[in-house]
């Protein structure tokens, strides 16, 4: 099993803050012969009936190292791997990838971040890591 990113625990404060459950600390995924351990698994049940059961797998990423484009690079390849599993084994499951507010105020919030982001179509929580609840959700 991989190592737990730094703010795993943060974000886990935060996603129950915010009325999920955690269901799978990591979520395993198995296909064609390979394993993968994507950071969390959640789910919250809506009580509207036309929503029926939201379920959410969340990939935490730090992004410390000192060029946040690499850090962007390893976190995009992961996000693509993770979501084109998840389509096949859980297609239920709506994948996100959560960042510390830094990294949405910097390489983010920055044109080429934008880009990215919009290109590959990543859905992302922007997290407080001091205060440990989710800032925003961007779908």
């Amino acid at each position: 099993m991989p190592a737990r990113d730094i703010y795993h625990a943060a974000i886990i404060k935060a996603l129950a803050a915010d009325g999920w459950t955690i269901t799978n600390d990591p979520l395993y995924l198995a296909y064609g012969g390979r394993e993968l351990y994507v950071d969390i698994g959640a789910e919250r049940v809506i009580i509207a009936a036309e929503r029926g059961d939201e379920k959410i797998v969340v990939e935490i990423k730090s992004f410390l190292s000192l060029s946040p484009v690499s850090d962007l690079q390893e976190a995009v390849g992961q996000y693509e791997i993770y979501r084109t599993v998840l389509k096949e084994s859980e297609p239920k499951r709506q994948l996100y990838l959560a960042v510390p507010k830094r990294v949405d105020e910097g390489i983010f919030s920055e044109r080429f971040g934008q880009l990215i982001l919009n290109s590959i179509g990543i859905n992302l929580i922007v997290f407080d890591e001091q205060l440990e609840r989710i800032i925003k959700w961007i779908s």
